[in-house]
């Protein structure tokens, strides 16, 4: 087994004194092959018929001896050779240069990080191998990255990926744009902002169709489609998700909820869409079924359908005390608040009387998922926020896949599902997430969960969901720009430590002697990943070393002229977008030269 990079057996290398003697002997042999060779070919070149020793010592002796003549062509060619061995040290000198201005202040770390066989598992050559086995065409994985020795590296069409980057650093223009181009089939994107959508729709149209789902108006996209949230309601596990999602997306992050009223409301939610989603009325009636908590109509629905528990636990809450009755339905209410907006209502209800009358296409996730498209499903965080929705239609097209997957080869889906969860904490809070992320790799549906910095992933998940989302990715990246210690600490001591070499001087009667010991350092410390430049981000990847990589905005990528051509056609602000885009591109090659004094 060969000795990791960040390891070594024990103290070694040169003093001082050994190097310049090293330096000292290469200089004389350097000297004896010019002057050998300056006398056999100068004397060859002046034919003045002196016969050269073909001992090279004995040429040198002879030579400073005066016993062999120097010949008149000899001091050209030593000129000649000089010039040659200066040039080359000049090139050399040019090239390592160069490489230098490449490089970061934390690029000194990345010969102790994985590289070569140590990151096979992410690199282009397994992608294309993985692909293969899982019959995908057209793509052969999600982009990552490079190494700082320009190699290409990829997640597999199996595996799951959490980033985790700081406001500004780039994770839409190196993560997000650069997986949905490459996507093979149908793509899910979650965003609170409208970048991500200009950018790739017109080039992901080639695909199939496009849906932007924007409720709150963030891409100013008008209502031309609808989704109602009840054609997911399919019985009573299927309304006690839907409520789940109302209630994660309406509270704040790390918000305290209360262990008696918070569940009974998000019951009564579940029950509540439930009966509407039998009787096929508008998810608005449940908000308005909330406002009037004597209101027994959707008991007699429920119960009419079979739903006899139900029933009852709703017929509980609405003859309970009134104080009882008044904060459970509070509750609720406060869970569905996001209906109240007519805005966002527009998206989610017929137009007309009846869902059969109203002319707009109706999304079918099912349909979605089976034929291909884009999806991109927009809210703001804060109050009014639409998370829950986005959040719900988020969960309707991954669960569709999930079955379609079940019924597919394999039990998985022969073209994948990609999954581009940006701002996840704040637009799409997937309770169960966690738990789930595993399985959906091997069904064929990636998701890359985005967020800003670990504690925003705890305020969802908790830190125990938190630990399981992370430990449950095959691909982690970090790209910088967070401040939380605890994180840092952790990252740290997952990218591991390096063995420093140091040597101490000592001077006796004896004489003087150089010892050398061997310390433990960190590769990368807490202080060096808080400060991560633009440009460079840190890998961990199952199976594989952490490595270092330099990132790949789409400015650099294949698709460059397309992206800014699609921002052109639907960003009003296309000019300065563009220029910003190119402006950050700069930004990350200044980065590169910016490098220690």
């Amino acid at each position: 087994m060969s000795q990791p990079n960040n390891r070594r057996r024990d103290p070694g290398g040169f003093t001082t004194e050994t190097l310049l003697l090293m330096l000292a002997i290469g200089g004389v042999f350097i000297a004896l092959i010019v002057v050998n060779v300056a006398q056999h070919l100068g004397h060859a070149i002046d034919e003045d018929g002196v016969a050269v020793p073909g001992d090279p010592f004995v040429v040198i002796m002879q030579t400073f001896g005066g016993q062999l003549a120097w010949p008149a062509a000899g001091t050209f060619i030593v000129a000649g050779l000089g010039a040659l061995v200066l040039a080359l040290f000049v090139l050399i000198l040019i090239a390592f240069t160069r490489y230098r201005k490449r490089r970061t202040r934390v690029d000194r770390a990345a010969p102790y990080m994985g590289r070569g066989k140590d990151i096979e598992g992410v690199s282009k050559q397994n992608a294309i191998k993985q692909a293969e086995r899982l019959g995908v065409r057209d793509s052969f994985g999600v982009p990552i990255g490079k190494t700082l020795g320009n190699a290409p590296l990829f997640g597999t069409w199996e595996d799951m990926h959490i980033d985790i980057w700081g406001p500004r650093t780039g994770k839409t223009t190196s993560r997000a744009v650069p997986a949905i181009l490459t996507a093979p089939g149908s793509v899910l994107v979650t965003s609170n902002k409208r970048d991500v959508v200009d950018a790739t729709r017109d080039v992901r149209a080639s695909a199939g169709p496009v849906w932007v789902f924007d409720p709150q108006g963030i891409s100013l996209e008008n209502p031309t489609w609808w989704w109602n949230p009840l054609s997911y309601v399919t019985d009573e596990v299927k309304a006690a998700k839907l409520a789940d999602h109302f209630a994660s997306g309406s509270r704040d992050p790390g918000a305290k909820t209360d262990a008696y009223f918070d569940p009974a409301g998000q019951d009564l939610l579940a029950g509540l869409l439930l009966a509407a989603a039998l009787d096929q009325r508008p998810i608005t009636d449940v908000y308005s079924w909330l406002t009037q908590p004597t209101e027994d109509e959707p008991v007699g629905i429920l119960r009419s359908h079979g739903y006899t528990l139900t029933a009852d636990q709703v017929r509980g809450v609405v003859n309970a005390p009134e104080k009882q009755r008044g904060g459970i339905y509070g509750t609720a209410q406060q869970m569905a608040s996001c209906l109240t907006n007519r805005q966002v209502a527009a998206w989610v209800n017929p137009t007309w009387e009846t869902s059969a009358d109203d002319r707009r296409p109706h999304f079918d996730p099912v349909a979605f998922v089976r034929d291909g498209g884009t999806l991109y499903s927009l809210s703001k965080e804060g109050r009014g926020t639409a998370g829950p929705l986005v959040t719900a239609l988020t969960v309707a097209v991954v669960e569709a896949a999930e079955e379609l997957a079940a019924g597919s080869a394999g039990g998985r889906l022969a073209v994948p599902l990609l999954g581009v969860l940006d701002e996840a904490a704040n637009v799409c809070r997937w309770r169960e997430l966690p738990n789930l992320y595993s399985h959906y790799g091997s069904r064929g549906i990636v998701l890359m969960t985005i967020l800003q910095s670990w504690s925003q992933g705890v305020d969802v998940w908790g830190e125990s969901g938190m630990r399981k989302l992370w430990s449950a990715s095959n691909i982690k990246v970090y790209g910088g720009g967070v401040s939380e210690d605890a994180f840092l600490e952790q990252l740290s001591k997952l990218i591991g430590d390096y063995d420093r070499q140091s040597s101490s001087v000592s001077s006796g009667r004896g004489g003087r002697s150089v010892n050398q010991q061997l310390h433990r350092e960190r590769i990368l410390g807490v202080d060096d990943l808080a400060a991560m430049p633009k440009g460079r981000a840190v890998v961990l990847s199952s199976g594989n070393r952490p490595t270092l990589i330099r990132t790949q905005p789409w400015m650099t990528g294949p698709h460059a002229e397309q992206v800014k051509a699609s921002i052109a056609a639907h960003d009003p602000q296309a000019q300065q977008t563009i220029q910003q885009a190119e402006t950050e591109l700069v930004a990350v090659e200044h980065a590169e030269a910016t490098r220690d004094a």
